[in-house]
């Protein structure tokens, strides 16, 4: 028999596999085909990703040399995005043979790093607000022409607008990410090509300028995301034991800051419990309200409040039926690492 969700070795993650199909299925009726390149960081998982490229978005970026290595292992490189800057991309010279690679610059050093691996196309990556990658918006035609001069194939342009996508209020947000496409709509015409890639789960259904969505969370989602009304829900938790129980109105799980993604703040109990603070093997939590204490070997459930952090903590996804309780599938976190 397929084993329960009880009998795992804890901490270990979830996926309520009704609530993960209803989210792939939502995004590929939303963004069919290419308007979506989803973006593997999210799950780093092979098995998920093949489950998105059955339902139409067999385009994929990813954030480390290994997520690109690992699908081109697992024949998903169809067209593989390294979305992000490196020094050093010679590890993907030899992927080339089994999979379209581009990478995206924003300088001329990580153009030097593109050409130096042998990567035949690249996109200009545009800086339109978050303070992190991208070059200013005044130098992508000429870094374009650079690249090209090199003989590399340009794309297009990439703009990441990561300081909207997660705003509360929706018209701030709508606002914010017009803005910022903005500044990459003008980059593009002095770049050219036929990419327009940006967005996330945040403004998938706002962004009205990129050609593609780099959207990834909304297949498992997380507590942030969940607050913005989005038609996508929260099919990850994390099953964790009882371990100490405190008559004085506390227990703790061991399920703590190694097992979860702490930097959207602290996770919640599914159950609607109230966390206290974790540490690093622990959460330490009360029961809801007029409800007793757990028992000492009791299973938690928690809901992490950033997908992708607490993803990577973890060498499993455990497939389950919300129904029985039964484990379907478990799929290895093939992509962690750098």
């Amino acid at each position: 028999m397929p084993p329960q969700i009880d009998d795992l070795q804890t901490p270990a993650l979830l996926v309520d596999a009704a609530a993960f199909r209803d989210n792939i299925a939502t995004m590929s009726e939303a963004l069919p085909g290419t308007r979506l390149r989803p973006h593997v960081k999210a799950h780093k998982c092979t098995e998920l990703a093949r489950r998105q490229a059955e339902a139409g978005h067999a385009n994929f970026c990813c954030a480390t040399l290994r997520e690109m290595e690992g699908m081109a292992a697992a024949s998903l490189g169809e067209d593989l995005l390294l979305a992000n800057e490196v020094v050093d991309a010679k590890r993907l010279s030899g992927l080339n043979d089994r999979a379209r690679i581009s990478i995206a610059i924003d300088s001329p050093e990580t153009l030097e790093a593109a050409r130096a691996a042998g990567i035949p196309e690249v996109l200009i990556d545009v800086n339109v607000g978050l303070p992190r990658c991208g070059c200013d918006p005044s130098e992508a035609g000429a870094l374009a022409d650079t690249a090209r001069r090199a003989g590399l194939g340009v794309r297009g342009v990439m703009g990441y607008e990561g300081h909207a996508v997660g705003l509360a209020d929706r018209a701030e947000r709508t606002r914010q990410v017009e803005d910022a496409m903005a500044i990459l709509a003008k980059a593009h015409e002095e770049v050219g090509g036929e990419i327009v890639s940006a967005g996330g789960t945040g403004s998938y259904d706002i962004n009205a300028v990129a050609t593609e969505i780099q959207a990834g969370s909304y297949a498992l989602m997380d507590t942030a995301y969940a607050t913005l009304g989005l038609p996508f829900a929260n099919a990850l938790t994390v099953i964790a034991t009882v371990i100490s129980v405190n008559k004085s109105g506390w227990a703790v799980a061991d399920c703590g800051l190694k097992a979860l993604g702490m930097d959207h703040g602290n996770p919640s109990m599914l159950d609607g419990g109230l966390v206290w603070f974790c540490s690093d093997e622990h959460v330490t939590f009360s029961p809801p309200e007029g409800k007793a204490l757990p028992r000492i070997g009791d299973k938690v459930r928690v809901v992490p409040a950033h997908v992708d952090p607490t993803v990577a903590y973890h060498e499993s996804l455990h497939v389950f039926d919300a129904a029985t309780n039964q484990v379907i599938e478990t799929w290895p976190v093939d992509l962690r690492g750098w």
